[in-house]
């Protein structure tokens, strides 16, 4: 079973929001271990102090080193080594690391203990990122007041993917960045709703065209949407066959992840 702690010195946030939804079913069911770890706690003077000012001057507070080491020692010290079970990840959330992405989610998905440390303030000390984690992540270029939010997001992300925790065993390998192409579009009763219609097709019983339709729409919304996405595809001779057929009723070229960037769809 997967272990994540999360240290925090805001330990009521990041437990209030791990109480709902999937991740509190998750943790219900012993699918997956989610911990708020309150850094405070590892803190040596009486006042559970975390920060400190930055040496050689400047604004701003700067996480000290030392409460931070502890928690992750006494972290690691739970981690079953005789068991054979893999280093621990430390992931640091920071906006200056690597950009969180589905694949990985997965690949941290396959780890046995995790440890997201949420940064705050001015930052870190710096030796906790030349000495203590060993992986820094964003999820997104911009700046937020604390990491709990990031870590929540990719606790959140990762706990889909372990076996169990949704109801659909494949419903991981649907969602959408599960490979480069945004979802199709979804929709539900009632079929005529201030005059917006359901699609017609959905509605004829042939799986097959719903399919190719619901293909054809994913790779439209990523063409015109995510280019950067479209350019990593991969097309099977399926897609190749349907991006055809449709270029081909717009009167237009064969559309390709490599050709079709600038095309109008």
């Amino acid at each position: 079973m997967l272990r994540i702690d999360i240290v925090t010195i805001l330990p009521e946030m990041v437990e209030q929001a791990l109480n709902h939804s999937i991740i509190k079913r998750a943790r219900a069911a012993g699918l997956v271990q989610i911990n708020a770890v309150n850094l405070r706690d590892y803190a040596a003077d009486k006042h559970h102090t975390t920060d400190d000012t930055p040496s050689g001057g400047g604004g701003g507070m700067i996480m000290k080193v030392e409460p931070i080491a502890r928690a992750l020692d006494a972290l690691n010290a739970l981690r079953p080594a005789d068991q054979g079970c893999p280093p621990s990840r430390i992931i640091l959330t920071d906006p200056r690391g690597e950009t969180f992405t589905q694949a990985k989610a997965r690949e941290l998905a396959a780890e046995q203990h995790l440890i997201f440390l949420c940064g705050h303030y001015e930052g870190v000390d710096e030796r906790v990122r030349e000495r203590l984690v060993t992986d820094e992540l964003s999820i997104g270029d911009y700046v937020l007041t604390g990491g709990e939010l990031p870590a929540l997001v990719m606790a959140d992300a990762i706990t889909r993917l372990q076996a169990g925790v949704l109801g659909d065993a494949e419903a991981p390998d649907k969602d959408t960045f599960s490979e480069p192409l945004l979802e199709y579009p979804q929709y539900t009763r009632p079929r005529s709703f201030r005059g917006w219609e359901v699609p017609e097709i959905l509605f004829g019983g042939h799986h097959a065209e719903i399919t190719r339709w619901r293909r054809r729409l994913q790779m439209a919304r990523t063409q015109a949407s995510r280019p950067d996405l479209w350019d990593r595809f991969e097309p099977t001779k399926d897609d190749l066959k349907l991006l055809a057929e449709e270029s081909e009723a717009e009167g237009q070229e064969p559309a390709s992840p490599q050709s079709s960037l600038d095309t109008e769809l």
